[in-house]
């Protein structure tokens, strides 16, 4: 991991707290997406990634969804998570994520889940046009 003074700029990692795994009712009154998000308080995130309820991020057929999003950094949405089996690679992949200047986890170093379900990544807020960088 590579240690940057962006990197000591805040982190996310925001959960779903709708998600369900597919379409049946949820046999308490918390869906799988909450109890997910439960289990992480009760771990505790990485020193600088703040944990943060949202209600949802348009991925319901998925599983429960996460996002990992900071200043400068690109942001990741990750799908196909279970509540019960996952909290542990997500602390690990969000202090990763945090430990980098621009959210770009080396491949060899992200944890398997997060290579392959990855929904989407958004670029930030600025970044260099690629198609300039090329003509020139």
């Amino acid at each position: 991991m590579q240690n940057d003074p962006q990197s000591s700029a805040e982190s996310e990692l925001l959960v779903c707290v709708k998600c369900r795994r597919g379409p049946e009712a949820p046999a308490d009154d918390r869906r799988p997406g909450r109890r997910l998000y439960d289990r992480l308080c009760a771990l505790g995130p990485p020193a600088g990634v703040r944990l943060r309820a949202v209600e949802c991020l348009q991925n319901c057929e998925a599983g429960c969804t996460v996002a990992l999003r900071g200043a400068g950094r690109w942001t990741y949405v990750y799908g196909q998570l279970d509540d019960e089996a996952h909290a542990e690679t997500l602390l690990d992949g969000a202090g990763r994520y945090h430990a980098t200047a621009d959210g770009l986890i080396p491949w060899r170093e992200r944890p398997e889940h997060f290579k392959r379900n990855c929904v989407a990544r958004v670029p930030p807020a600025t970044f260099p046009d690629p198609l300039q960088e090329t003509d020139q």
